[in-house]
């Protein structure tokens, strides 16, 4: 059964984008946009989304994207076929009465159809058009494809992952993507901002391999101090620049984490005492980090997890599980936090997914919409534009 419409409460009630966007960066920073309010409006070519025929896992419950669903809920689908006179001739009317236009198409395809940022900005001066891509809107890498794996790679921070001596290691997350998806929702809320003061609008422009080189800012710094690339860890540590005890160990049924900690109380914690001279650790907490490590693990192998959270927690050692995606679903902070929702969906039924990253106490977000149907809003689109007639309307909507 279906639940009852919520309505929209959210602090960008009002907003609306224009949203041209395609698999994971766009359709994130969108989504969240949605989330929080804004009126977002999917314009998507006749086959729909890139991501509708895509699924992590090649997971498509009643023939719905699992990827797709995972990005655009509180989203309306109008298909649009941009390279005919009338499509284009829509995406104008609607940017008339647009707040932001947010694309990720490569460099320049915007411009090919005519619905570039100086066109728009004739149409809604105030007009806020945030374009994203993969490596920036020109450079020698422009004519490069731009996407999650090949800009973390070109970015250095796959060298920090990883034993010594291993390939580097690329997070199984889509890092780049999504942090440059914060970088979008950021920037078009402060361009709407000074857009409300002034009366003006702007381009944006966000890639991926800025958004993922900002990310690893700390790293970069003492790169560059340093002048030399950090040596990676042999037993594992996960950050080349930190020493013992920073890192995940085994226990007796699962693993460990260990922050950034006093190596000489948690040796004197959990009994190892060859590790209570102070002038030793302090002179070899990095260098010999592979020895300590390994010597706190063998330790750490002889009680269960929650034993050693039992003991470490109380003592204000930097602790936790190693949750996997099962116990993530369950741990009673997550539960807490409401960071795992349902929602409804006219094909799927209930969605599981994640929930709202914050909360806001006068203007609480909800799923108003699903992840839409392939042009599913199309003609209540259309006639919210204005000025078409229903013949016209099934004209533009058949392409």
């Amino acid at each position: 059964m279906m639940e009852e419409k919520k309505t929209n409460t959210g602090p960008l009630k009002g907003v609306v984008v224009v949203d041209f966007t395609q698999l994971a960066q766009g359709p994130w920073a969108t989504q969240t946009l949605g989330d929080m309010g804004a009126d977002i409006i999917k314009i998507e070519p006749p086959k729909g989304d890139w991501m509708r025929h895509y699924a992590y896992g090649n997971m498509y419950p009643a023939g719905e994207s699992i990827s797709f669903l995972s990005f655009n809920r509180n989203k309306r689908s109008i298909v649009l076929n941009l390279k005919s006179a009338k499509g284009i001739e829509a995406v104008k009317r609607m940017v008339a009465k647009a707040d932001i236009v947010i694309e990720n198409f490569r460099p320049g395809v915007m411009d090919r159809m005519g619905i570039g940022y100086d066109i728009l900005k004739e149409i809604n001066p105030g007009i806020i058009y945030c374009s994203s891509s993969g490596y920036g809107p020109d450079g020698p890498y422009v004519s490069r494809p731009g996407q999650d794996l090949l800009a973390q790679s070109l970015a250095g921070g796959a060298y920090l992952n990883g034993r010594k001596g291993d390939l580097p290691v690329i997070t199984a997350v889509g890092q780049a993507d999504l942090l440059t998806g914060l970088f979008i929702i950021q920037s078009v809320l402060a361009a709407l901002y000074y857009k409300n003061k002034t009366g003006i609008g702007q381009r944006i422009d966000a890639c991926l391999l800025n958004s993922i080189i900002s990310f690893h800012i700390q790293e970069v710094t003492a790169f560059l101090l340093k002048g030399a690339n950090p040596e990676r860890s042999e037993a594992g540590i996960p950050n080349p620049w930190l020493g013992a005890p920073y890192g995940l160990y085994d226990t007796k049924d699962g693993y460990l984490a260990i922050g950034m900690n006093s190596v000489q109380k948690l040796a004197a914690i959990t009994g190892l005492t060859r590790y209570d001279d102070e002038k030793y650790i302090s002179n070899n907490i990095l260098e010999q980090r592979d020895l300590i490590r390994n010597d706190f693990n063998e330790v750490f192998k002889t009680k269960t997890t929650a034993e050693w959270l039992d003991i470490l927690i109380p003592e204000d050692i930097w602790c936790s599980q190693v949750n996997t995606m099962k116990e993530m679903v369950n741990d009673p902070q997550v539960k807490h936090n409401g960071m795992i929702m349902t929602y409804d969906h006219p094909k799927v039924g209930r969605v599981a997914t994640t929930g709202f990253t914050v909360k806001f106490s006068e203007t609480p977000q909800a799923v108003y919409y699903p992840a839409p149907l392939l042009g599913e809003h199309s003609a209540e689109i259309l006639r919210e534009v204005g000025d078409y007639t229903e013949q016209e309307i099934d004209e533009i909507i058949k392409g």
